[in-house]
């Protein structure tokens, strides 16, 4: 088996002194839509195989298939990768990978869920239906299109500190909270084009999914989420703006997937950038403009 290792081309030249310089921790995303009926057995193999690895991360896994962020060694990650290759259902299976100077995670779960991304929304069934998908060449182009409603499927947290320009945000504080916005704000819409995001594509998997089940037929997606679309994407070309949110100690990532400034508040959570952390409702460890109680957080995002 070929070793996958992230190519790293032109539109990454300004992450190319942080990939030389940080020590070698690889950050392997990946997900696959598909029917799993073994999960549990699934479970058992990957926490040992973790272990023997020294992989720490997150892994769910349910009857629609497996989801989630490792992080180790590259002998690791790739010992990880041949395992799940190696059963015919997962042997397409995708993923994409960062890097980090420090250990994201903490520790290894490996979990049997009832979803691998919760919707709540059973009929949504990517192994069926998905929307178009869109390569980060071609998303320019789309989303530049006045005719294009552009959505963030991602949570309000993570759209307050980066998202395309002119991309709406549904305001949601979870993805099961999705469907209600579609049903409240474009019910009568059906006809529009529809263009999603989300960070790495899973969940435009089963927004698109449900979409077309709800009579929408021109729906689209990022093909690889923005984390594809800022590895591949320089920023003299881009239409992101901001910095990427990402569930793992490095809080952001920017282009070329170098780590961002952002950090947690410890009050309440949210993302903090750093013009956030100047201001007169930040301190550190105690409050931030998302939890001060003389600040609003949809205002000073």
């Amino acid at each position: 088996m070929a070793l996958q290792y992230t190519r790293v081309g032109q539109s990454q030249r300004a992450a190319c002194k942080f990939r030389m310089n940080c020590s070698a921790i690889v950050i392997a995303a990946l997900y696959k839509f598909v029917t799993l009926d073994d999960c549990h057995v699934w479970r058992e193999r990957l926490h040992a195989a973790c272990a023997q690895l020294q992989l720490k991360g997150t892994l769910l896994l349910a009857r629609e298939g497996i989801n989630g962020t490792v992080a180790g060694s590259r002998a690791g990650i790739d010992a990880l990768l041949a395992l799940l290759r190696a059963d015919p259902r997962l042997a397409d299976l995708e993923h994409k990978e960062s890097l980090a100077a420090t250990a994201p995670f903490a520790r290894m779960k490996v979990r049997v869920k009832h979803e691998i991304v919760t919707l709540g929304a059973p009929a949504a069934d990517p192994t069926r239906q998905v929307g178009e998908y869109v390569d980060p060449a071609e998303w320019n182009a789309l989303i530049a299109d006045p005719d294009v409603l552009v959505l963030d499927t991602r949570n309000d947290y993570e759209h307050a500190i980066g998202s395309f320009h002119a991309a709406v945000d549904p305001g949601i504080q979870s993805f099961q909270e999705f469907p209600a916005y579609i049903y409240r704000h474009l019910g009568g819409q059906r006809q529009r084009r529809i263009a999603t995001f989300c960070t790495g594509g899973i969940r435009c998997e089963k927004a698109t999914a449900f979409l077309l089940g709800q009579g929408f037929d021109q729906v689209y997606h990022l093909k690889g989420g923005i984390l594809k679309y800022l590895e591949q994407i320089p920023p003299e070309a881009s239409l992101w703006r901001g910095e990427c949110f990402v569930f793992d100690a490095r809080v952001s990532v920017g282009h070329g997937l170098v780590p961002g400034s952002a950090t947690l508040c410890r009050a309440c959570g949210w993302a903090v950038t750093a013009e956030e952390r100047d201001s007169s409702f930040y301190r550190a460890d105690v409050y931030c403009p998302h939890c001060h109680p003389q600040a609003d957080a949809r205002t000073t995002a």
